[in-house]
C-alpha cells in the first residue's frame, strides 16, 4: 500500500492538485511528463524546489492537475503545492521549507485597467497647448 499525500496550491490565476505518491519516481502534470510540459529548466526547478530543498527528491512521486494562468503561474502553484503535501508526510520539514520561503503564497496579482490611463498607471502625455 502506498501512501499518497495530497495538497493544493496557487499562484495568480493558476490552481494546481498535487498528489505526491510515495515509493514512486514518476513526475507528471496533466498527465505529461514534468519537464516536457514545462519545457524550460527553471520552471521545472521551481516546481521541485520543496523536494530539492526537503531531500525527499527521490522518495516521491509527483501528479499534478494544474488550470488558469501562464507556464510560470502554474509552477509556482505546483511548488506551493508540493511543500504542503510534504507537509501532510512530516511536519518536521516546516523549518526548512519556510527558510526557503517555500510555503508562502505569493500575493502579487495583476492590476486593474484604469479609466483615463495609457496603461494600469501610466497616463497619456499632457500637452500644455
Amino acid at each position: 500500500m502506498e501512501s499518497i499525500y495530497f495538497a493544493t496550491g496557487s499562484r495568480k490565476t493558476a490552481t494546481a492538485k498535487v498528489w505526491l505518491v510515495k515509493g514512486t519516481n514518476e513526475l507528471t502534470v496533466n498527465d505529461r511528463p514534468l519537464d516536457g510540459y514545462f519545457g524550460r529548466e527553471d520552471l521545472v526547478k521551481t516546481a521541485i524546489a520543496p523536494l530539492e530543498v526537503s531531500g525527499t527528491r527521490g522518495m516521491f512521486g509527483l501528479r499534478c492537475v494544474v488550470s488558469g494562468g501562464g507556464l510560470s503561474a502554474q509552477a509556482g502553484a505546483v511548488s506551493l503545492g508540493v511543500a504542503r503535501a510534504l507537509l501532510l508526510y512530516n511536519h518536521d520539514l516546516r523549518a526548512q521549507l519556510k527558510a526557503a520561503a517555500l510555503l508562502k503564497r505569493d500575493p502579487r496579482e495583476k492590476e486593474r485597467m484604469k479609466y483615463g490611463l495609457a496603461k494600469r498607471r501610466k497616463r497619456f502625455q499632457w500637452t500644455k497647448r
